[in-house]
């Protein structure tokens, strides 16, 4: 089972967006921004200056291009900016020449292992230009001259970033991360972004939220560094859990990268939504990170971020090229299928109170109409229920939360809430 609607709904937005041209700045991020504003309203988009500095990084000048393509010896135009946003290198800078297949191959990006690929290459931090194309293109080229277009600007200006703060009873918050930097990437970026959307939707719709919720879509790495700068000892102060979300739209089996030490509640409530959700899936160790997790759980930093996947970023062939497309990687399946398991998550952080028995010794359930006042079947419904109760009750001492608990007892927290509903609304807990 899984929301098909839902998981239908996003799959469409990351068809709409799909060709903006997004970075670590420019217009193509303002406008997934303004895009994501349309659905969750209270979504705030900000902004920081270029040459900004946060910690050991700065801010790179905003980049945008109009347009940029060669032309071959034979007047054909290859390598379009606007047929395809990977033909061209991240942050190339400008350049109008004509010059020789010689000195254009040392500006050409392919990949050998995989021919009909086009590469995604990025040049954020250095003065550089260059094209990426199929090595099957590649393989083609003739001698003769070459006329390189890129019609791109760099100066000072933006990086753009978007947070959506949704407050509940408590100060303390649950964190949600994902990138808005990557162009024409399905499931290495635009799940993320999307389900992160539709995420804090479904949140701000909730009644009686005890959490508070803070959502936040950056670009990849210069982003977690500048927002962990600005508010850090907010976040220590006030974060629960976190969650790096990204590579959540194929139908693969799930991985799970956990937080440094992974002992953290983010990692708890993965790990019980995960062995009660599906047969089977993918445990990493803190050594395989490589997502913005860095930052968030780096030395002095040390924030409970885990990071719930599909198939892991730099683990599936069709990573960081034209393959990781819409349709045949993600779907709207596992969209969906992603959406229900954080929606789980959520929910269970939402129901997961340290639970205290009010009394000594087993109550006398009978007289408050939650046990049979004739011994029943063992395997009937009402005996399964008391059983659910006293269960619940002998690890009730204060310590457990009921994510505890449902792991003590061997069953998914999600089927314990109408027991402790039970419990609450007789006084047997606290």
């Amino acid at each position: 089972m899984y929301s098909e609607k839902i998981g239908l709904k996003i799959y469409n937005l990351a068809k709409e967006i799909w060709s903006y041209p997004r970075s670590l700045t420019g217009k193509g991020n303002v406008k997934t921004l303004s895009k994501f504003a349309e659905i969750c309203p209270n979504l705030n988009i900000k902004y920081v200056r270029s040459g900004q500095k946060f910690y050991d990084w700065k801010i790179p000048n905003e980049w945008n291009v109009k347009e940029a393509y060669i032309i071959d010896p034979n007047g054909k135009k290859i390598c379009d900016f606007k047929e395809n946003n990977l033909h061209l290198v991240g942050y190339s800078i400008p350049v109008d020449k004509v010059i020789s297949l010689r000195e254009l191959i040392p500006h050409l990006h392919s990949l050998k292992n995989l021919k009909n690929a086009i590469p995604y290459v990025t040049s954020y931090y250095s003065r550089d230009w260059g094209f990426c194309m199929t090595e099957n293109q590649r393989e083609k080229l003739k001698e003769g001259k070459y006329r390189v277009k890129i019609d791109s600007i760099l100066k000072k200006g933006k990086s753009h970033y978007g947070e959506i703060l949704i407050k509940g009873k408590l100060k303390k918050e649950i964190f949600l991360s994902t990138y808005i930097c990557h162009p024409s990437l399905a499931n290495n970026e635009i799940s993320g972004m999307t389900l992160g959307i539709f995420l804090s939707n479904w949140i701000n719709k909730l009644k009686k939220k005890r959490y508070s919720y803070r959502i936040i879509f950056i670009p990849e790495t210069i982003g977690s560094i500048m927002y962990i700068n600005k508010n850090l000892k907010k976040l220590k102060n006030n974060m629960d859990a976190g969650f790096n979300i990204t590579c959540v739209g194929d139908e693969k089996n799930y991985s799970y990268l956990p937080s440094k030490y992974g002992n953290t509640l983010s990692d708890k409530v993965i790990l019980h939504v995960l062995k009660y959700s599906v047969k089977k899936f993918n445990k990493f160790k803190w050594t395989d990170r490589g997502g913005d997790e860095r930052q968030y759980c780096s030395a002095g930093v040390d924030l409970p971020v885990a990071t719930l996947m599909r198939s892991k970023y730099g683990l599936y062939k069709e990573y960081h090229t034209s393959l990781d497309k819409l349709g045949t990687v993600v779907t709207a399946k596992g969209l969906g299928q992603s959406f229900d398991a954080y929606k789980k998550i959520i929910e269970a952080l939402e129901n997961n109170y340290k639970l205290k028995f009010k009394l000594r010794c087993e109550p006398f359930l009978s007289k408050r109409n939650i046990y049979p006042t004739m011994y029943d079947a063992p395997n009937s419904e009402r005996m399964i229920t008391s059983d659910m109760l006293r269960h619940i009750l002998s690890y009730a001492d204060g310590n457990n939360d009921l994510i505890d608990i449902a792991n003590l007892i061997d069953c998914p927290i999600w089927k314990l809430y109408p027991y402790v509903n039970v419990l609450k609304k007789n006084k047997l807990i606290k």
